[in-house]
């Protein structure tokens, strides 16, 4: 989900398919709001088969992961899709536009699975996932953008307030940048009015951060990095929720940022999601 240390000028335009993802997700929003004119409970079940399924389109400002911009300032349209079994085992898919300087990988699509239960009242997911760029070729002196990653999730509630963390593995990060390990720990908590504000600190670390003279073999692009997320949300209606966030980064947009990229620059990010 991040970037190449490549970053020679684009070669292919990125309008219509942005166009294309935004009015599919305006529309699946458009439905989901149609299906009800107050709150509803966000999922769907399959008794007789033990599944619980969670899907939710959303579009926003700007693709954020790990406080990066994935679609360089640019809106962003999605679709998650989780299935669970009552034994809690699951399975999961992610699709998002991405722009990625230098590239041509224009389309992200993930796949998850694990297993979710609950010990001493800590609620955990094992799973692992795989991010992959459909129709991406490694551009001249790049690299392979797909990888995957091993992730510990776990939270616990105290109302109002829910403590979550996470850890993942990958053995070999984005652009074959080699062992990659990201740890993330915050909050959520429930307010008045169906307000919820929340906050979460992460950080970043990769085994080669940049390019090594004389030596074929990958790189982030970046230093390793913390970053900051703030946000606040609420229910707008029919079940689509509004969320306002600000995201910060420890890297210096002109030094640290891939080659200057303009995707590590603080910035506040306006989404939309309606799960059903």
């Amino acid at each position: 989900m991040l970037l190449l240390r490549n970053h020679a000028a684009e070669s292919q335009p990125r309008g219509l398919p942005m166009i294309r993802s935004l009015k599919l997700a305006t529309a699946a929003l458009i439905g989901g709001m149609m299906l009800s004119t107050s709150a509803v409970q966000a999922q769907q079940t399959i008794e007789s088969a033990g599944l619980t399924i969670l899907t939710t389109p959303l579009i926003g400002s700007d693709y954020m992961f790990r406080g990066l911009s994935q679609t360089r300032n640019r809106p962003t349209a999605q679709v998650t899709v989780d299935v669970e079994h009552t034994s809690g085992l699951y399975v999961g898919a992610f699709v998002s536009n991405v722009a990625f300087a230098g590239t041509n990988a224009r389309q992200e699509v993930d796949v998850s699975g694990g297993y979710r239960f609950e010990l001493a009242g800590v609620k955990l997911d094992l799973g692992a996932t795989y991010y992959a760029y459909p129709g991406y070729d490694a551009p001249t002196g790049g690299y392979e953008l797909n990888y995957y990653e091993f992730i510990l999730r776990a939270s616990y509630e105290i109302a109002p307030v829910k403590f979550v963390g996470m850890a993942a593995y990958s053995p070999d990060f984005t652009g074959e940048s080699g062992t990659g390990i990201y740890v993330e720990g915050g909050f959520d908590m429930a307010l008045d009015f169906g307000f919820t504000i929340g906050g979460r600190y992460g950080y970043q670390w990769v085994e080669r951060n940049f390019a090594r003279p004389g030596r074929n073999e990958g790189a982030f692009g970046a230093e390793d990095y913390s970053n900051v997320s703030v946000f606040v949300s609420r229910e707008i209606i029919g079940g689509v929720i509004g969320t306002l966030s600000g995201v910060f980064t420890s890297l210096d947009q002109r030094a640290d940022c891939f080659g200057g990229s303009k995707v590590c620059d603080n910035r506040v990010v306006f989404t939309l999601s309606r799960p059903f």
